[in-house]
């Protein structure tokens, strides 16, 4: 009881700083990525769906490289159990050497990534894109420093800043003829200027240095970190090299815009929460393993219940959504969106348990996690595109997810001493509301077929007020409104 009780305590104390973060990167989310759907849809209308297969290339190698471009010396610096002042210098020096190495072997190997993917006029935009990495390792120790002192305040504000910069640069540049070059430019612009921002707003001393015994400890740690979210990203990214190279640009083209919708919710909620979750569960994971074990048991319903609504909304309401949003011309992505919902909703339970594994600096296990999810994700898309295409693609994707990604995390987390069993009753709740919800938006969108916005209104309206009905406890909606009475 004693155990229960101190990890209750370790748990609440925490909470009050998480909750903050999480409050603010909620919000600084919400802002950027409400202007980066405002500004997809104007990209959309400006360029040709072609474009969109080329920076869909330059994506997947940047997504990549922005993973791995610090050896995972900013997650090292998020659970380092010592004095920062004393290990920024190595750290920073280390994050900037490897992001400048790296983004020299992406210079020259550009032209062979572009041709794997069947896009070889993607190679300038690849090299241009990746270039974000230089700044991004200069300023990896900074942004580390602020996520580890819960203050999403100040990088919320530096990621809106920058992002206002994004979106003039782009649209201007789109508007003008750029072509793909066009998000490019636009990326770069941000990752400048929302890198001085953070500079200077960590507050660390402006030093660098290279001691030996700090460096090795950083490397040991975040050597297999790096590795494991590399691997991450490369599996995040497999949809766009397959269909690619198999099915052309053009098509490619539609599968990144589905991905990208299906995208929304892990880029609003996602980050926010991983900003939180890794800091958290490192301080937790350093008293005992019942306060983490405790701390997953309380976070695993929370995140589902958040994101259950948006999935069975993209899914069923996958065409009128597609449709309204971006024009008939984009209609193909729409049955590709409706399993890449699922997929959504999969790949954040799987980077909580990224999470939990790194914050117990078990970062052998993501290698080994990724890498089997990998071994049974390749071969289903070649499959499901072969077969049938895009869609194919997702349907693979859906089958290596649920039948291997998600039991090889739950043998590796309960390898690492998390108990799971407490965790599974507690998600039966939102499934199942989840699942009663899609069916009466199905039901409702057949009534009013013709009409996507009726259809997204009246059918997604009636889905999520029975899912939250059933998914959200009466005595919680009446504490909320008990709430909302006090602030009134």
């Amino acid at each position: 009881m004693d155990r229960v009780q101190d990890a209750e305590q370790q748990i609440g104390s925490l909470g009050k700083l998480a909750e903050r973060g999480l409050r603010w990167g909620l919000l600084g989310n919400l802002a950027t990525k409400a202007g980066s759907f405002v500004m997809g849809l104007i990209l959309a209308r400006l360029l040709a769906i072609g474009d969109f297969g080329v920076y869909a290339v330059a994506l997947a190698a940047t997504a990549f490289v922005m993973s791995v471009k610090d050896l995972g010396i900013m997650v090292a610096t998020i659970q380092w159990r010592g004095k920062l002042a004393e290990m920024a210098p190595t750290a920073t020096v280390l994050s900037f050497c490897s992001a400048m190495a790296l983004y020299a072997v992406f210079w020259v190997g550009a032209p062979a990534i572009a041709e794997l993917a069947g896009t070889p006029q993607a190679t300038p935009v690849v090299r241009l894109l990746t270039s974000v990495i230089i700044v991004e390792g200069f300023t990896a120790v900074r942004a580390a420093t602020l996520i580890r002192r819960f203050e999403q305040d100040k990088l919320t504000l530096a990621i809106g800043i920058g992002f206002a910069v994004n979106a003039v640069v782009a649209i201007l540049l789109a508007v003008n003829g750029a072509g793909a070059f066009s998000f490019a430019f636009g990326q770069l612009a941000q990752s400048v200027v929302t890198g001085v921002i953070v500079f200077f707003a960590a507050r660390l001393p402006v030093r660098l240095g290279l001691d030996r015994a700090i460096a090795v400890k950083l490397l040991k740690f975040g050597l297999p970190s790096a590795a494991g979210i590399g691997l991450e990203s490369v599996l995040l990214n497999a949809g766009y090299i397959v269909v690619g190279d198999i099915l052309g640009h053009v098509w490619l083209g539609f599968y990144l815009l589905a991905f990208n919708v299906s995208s929304w919710v892990p880029g609003l909620i996602g980050q926010a929460v991983r900003n939180v979750t890794i800091p958290g569960f490192s301080r937790l994971a350093e008293h005992t393993s019942e306060a983490l074990s405790e701390g997953v048991r309380r976070s695993a319903p929370l995140l589902l219940t958040a994101i259950l609504p948006f999935a069975v909304v993209m899914s069923v309401l996958a065409h009128p959504l597609v449709s309204f949003l971006y024009g008939a011309k984009w209609d193909q992505a729409a049955g590709v969106l409706r399993w890449l919902a699922l997929v959504m909703v999969i790949r954040m339970l799987l980077s909580l348990a990224l999470d939990i594994l790194s914050a117990q600096g078990d970062t052998r296990a993501t290698v080994w996690m990724n890498l089997g999810y990998g071994a049974a994700l390749v071969p289903a898309l070649i499959v499901g595109t072969h077969l049938q295409g895009i869609r194919g693609a997702a349907l693979g994707q859906v089958a290596a997810s649920l039948f291997v990604a998600l039991p090889v995390a739950a043998y590796f987390l309960h390898r690492a001493g998390v108990r799971l069993a407490p965790v599974l009753p507690t998600l039966v709740r939102p499934l199942l509301a989840g699942l009663a919800a899609a069916g009466v938006t199905a039901l409702v969108d057949r009534v009013v077929d013709g009409n996507a916005l009726l259809q997204l209104a009246l059918a997604g309206g009636a889905g999520l007020i029975v899912y939250v009905l059933l998914a959200v406890p009466l005595a919680q909606l009446r504490l909320a409104q008990l709430r909302r009475k006090e602030v009134g």
